[in-house]
């Protein structure tokens, strides 16, 4: 971020310094953009496309991994990766939220905020899975590899279609 963007996220005190970092750098965020919207944002605009050798990427702000772990020494942020090639995304792995409480507080937070923008939605807490979580989930993780995307490294492709294993999902000509 340092280095792409020129900013630096541990020198934003407050959520209105960062929103005023963005504003400053043209990038938009939304009126109630906290830290790590603001992180994310400038992640999107400034550091992504520059990510050309294979590059790992990690701590992703909580507001942007609703079902990651928080971090013990930091909680702003979550135990969470995402890996890059070539300024795309290939994979995506974190610790799963097993904390019943933290979990419908973000569910809760993320459902309050959709329906403030979205007029109508009818977003809804999941509290079945609240529930099950209430009842105990040892401690897991997850890894999401694209091998599609992979494949379309290998094979010097422009699109993901052009990849696509299942020829129902390719539009017809």
């Amino acid at each position: 971020m340092k280095k792409y963007a020129g900013v630096d996220y541990h020198d934003w005190k407050t959520d209105e310094e960062a929103r005023a970092a963005a504003k400053e750098k043209h990038v938009e965020v939304p009126a109630d953009a906290t830290k790590g919207t603001v992180l994310a944002e400038f992640f999107d605009a400034f550091v992504e496309d520059n990510l050309i050798q294979p590059t790992f990427i990690y701590e992703y702000p909580v507001e942007n991994s609703p079902l990651a772990k928080k971090k013990p020494d930091d909680p702003a942020f979550t135990e969470r990766f995402e890996y890059f090639i070539n300024g795309t995304e290939y994979g995506n792995a974190f610790s799963e939220l097993n904390d019943p409480i933290d979990q419908r507080e973000r569910f809760e937070t993320q459902v309050a905020k959709k329906r403030s923008e979205e007029p109508g939605c009818r977003a809804e807490v999941d509290y079945d899975y609240v529930t099950a979580l209430e009842y105990g989930m040892p401690p897991t993780g997850g890894l999401g590899f694209g091998v599609d995307r992979l494949v379309m490294l290998l094979t010097d492709s422009a699109s993901i279609r052009d990849v696509l294993l299942f020829p129902t999902m390719k539009p017809m000509d």
